[in-house]
């Protein structure tokens, strides 16, 4: 039922979805309502590139609802932070009538809203395989109250998170702080927190429990989210090693932290699914609502901005400027980096903004011997990252920590050693590799350096991808910080008054929650730049 090997190498991801669409019937694509391998594409019956939604109940035969607990509960802010909140969850069989209940107190929880259904099959992908079928479950909500928290539960026929004996699943979440708030007075300090390639492992959830330490209001997934497809390269011969079953073990290992605060993630090569939609990104939309005011939320899933406080964020996916792993090269048409330089312009327009941070997956600059740089986001994106001065760009990818100086043309323009301060509108960008979340570590050719074990060397030799997966050998020096062991980074924002002093102060914690880097941002509070 798979591309001929031969046949994939030569194939875009579309091609191949493309391919196995006319292999396949239509009574396979169409499977009681539920996503499969092709479905997007028979005469667009499921819709375009996205995860199906089902009316509730009706995917399958429905268990007893008191026999059946609700799992793997995740948020994700909406466009609007400050008044959307989106709430996902899982059951691991059909039930009737799903919903969620929410209020401002925990004994009054009159909201109740109907949820979308999304259910996910996944065919046996190969001889001996076995079906698998997932049932994710969505709520959107709307017109929130800025910077309040509420309590929410989440329950259907059978199982009510208002009764007694499951009050204990309520959790809460709190809406980003009024837009507006700068008028009056400075926004609040905050706490956000940040990795990539987490996967499941022990490592994993160590990291999980540090980052619940910090108190984050957000926390940001910088791609390869859970590894279901461990081999990474968006081709169809991926199947080979797939295991749906790994996201309901991805979702029920960090729901300890995506239950209570927004867990924002953007896609990477390993989040490439071919035998789900033209895109790859079919699963993905099963089990997430993201916000829509990307360039193309249909095509493009993972590209998306939000705002809190006076921090702008923005979600690119680098699979369409990738020449390491190309299957999805150019699949937006330049519509994403078009977009993403009107939304840099908007945002240094934008008063009430002082910082910008971007986190996508392939790394722009790093130094380990597994990937290293990857040319095709240099070439697309770092040009725009200079033109606005983007304060923070955070990849994964690599499974190290590795920081680098400030950079202009791809060179130093400033050394930022630990504990230093960088200004970015006059000193350069400062790129963070933090993709140590779980998964097996990497390597550097250069020793370790980071903070209480300096060895700084000047000259690092290493390598970026060129087009055709050319690797480019190249001497750099704005390698400042590497770290080999499982970490992720806290960034604590500290807004002023309009003219005064504002501060991002970037700290990476070691799974154990040692430090082992810090350095902060400054910029004048209230001072918008349109570009250089």
């Amino acid at each position: 039922m798979g591309v001929p090997a031969k046949l994939a190498a030569r194939m875009s991801m579309a091609e191949q979805h493309e391919y196995l669409r006319s292999k396949l019937s239509r009574r396979t694509l169409l499977r009681s309502g539920a996503v499969t391998v092709g479905a997007i594409a028979v005469g667009g019956a499921l819709g375009s590139g996205a995860a199906s939604a089902a009316p509730a109940g009706s995917t399958a035969d429905t268990v007893t609802g008191s026999l059946v607990a609700p799992v793997g509960r995740h948020l994700q802010f909406g466009a609007e932070a400050d008044t959307q909140m989106r709430v996902s969850w899982q059951v691991p069989a059909p039930v009737k009538k799903p919903f969620l209940r929410f209020g401002r107190h925990p004994w009054d929880l009159s909201h109740k809203i109907e949820a979308e259904v999304r259910a996910l099959h996944t065919p046996a992908l190969t001889d001996g395989g076995t079906p698998v079928d997932q049932y994710y479950l969505h709520v959107e909500l709307n017109w929130l109250q800025p910077g309040t928290t509420y309590y929410y539960g989440v329950g259907h026929e059978g199982f009510d998170p208002a009764a007694q004996q499951a009050i204990s699943t309520l959790q809460t979440f709190t809406t980003a702080p009024s837009r507006g708030g700068r008028h009056n007075r400075p926004f609040e300090p905050f706490t956000f927190t940040a990795f990539g390639d987490q996967g499941v492992s022990a490592h994993a959830a160590g990291n999980d429990n540090v980052i619940l330490a910090q108190k984050p209001v957000f926390h940001l997934h910088a791609g390869d989210i859970c590894y279901a497809d461990p081999m990474g390269q968006g081709l169809d011969s991926d199947k080979v090693a797939f295991n749906a079953l790994t996201w309901d073990a991805f979702l029920a290992q960090t729901e300890t932290v995506a239950a209570k605060i927004p867990w924002m993630v953007s896609y990477g090569n390993h989040d490439m699914e071919a035998w789900y939609s033209h895109n790859g990104y079919g699963g993905d939309d099963a089990r997430f609502t993201l916000p829509t005011n990307g360039p193309d939320p249909r095509t493009a899933p993972g590209v998306y901005s939000f705002t809190y406080g006076n921090v702008g964020v923005i979600s690119l996916d680098a699979n369409d400027v990738s020449y390491e792993i190309p299957v999805n090269f150019g699949y937006t048409n330049g519509r994403q980096t078009a977009w993403l330089e009107r939304r840099l312009r908007e945002l240094r327009a934008d008063e009430a903004i002082d910082f910008v941070v971007v986190f996508f997956h392939h790394c722009a600059f790093s130094t380990t011997h597994q990937h290293a740089s990857e040319g095709g986001v240099r070439e697309a994106w770092v040009p725009l990252f200079e033109k606005y001065r983007v304060d923070l760009v955070i990849n994964g990818h690599n499974h190290v920590y590795e920081r680098t100086d400030a950079i202009l043309g791809n060179k130093v323009n400033k050394a930022v050693p630990s504990g230093a301060t960088v200004d970015p509108a006059k000193d350069g960008v400062v790129y963070v590799t933090a993709g140590a979340a779980g998964r097996s570590l990497y390597s550097f050719d250069a020793p370790d350096t980071y903070e209480g074990h300096e060895n700084h060397q000047d000259e690092v030799v290493t390598y970026h991808f060129d087009k055709g997966a050319t690797k480019v050998v190249e001497t750099v020096e704005w390698s400042r910080v590497r770290y080999t062991g499982y970490s992720f980074i806290k960034v604590d924002v500290t807004p002023a008054h309009r003219g005064a002093t504002t501060t991002m102060k970037v700290t990476a914690l070691a799974e154990n929650g040692a430090r082992i880097d810090h350095y902060s941002i400054a910029r004048r509070a209230g001072r918008s730049e349109r570009g250089h």
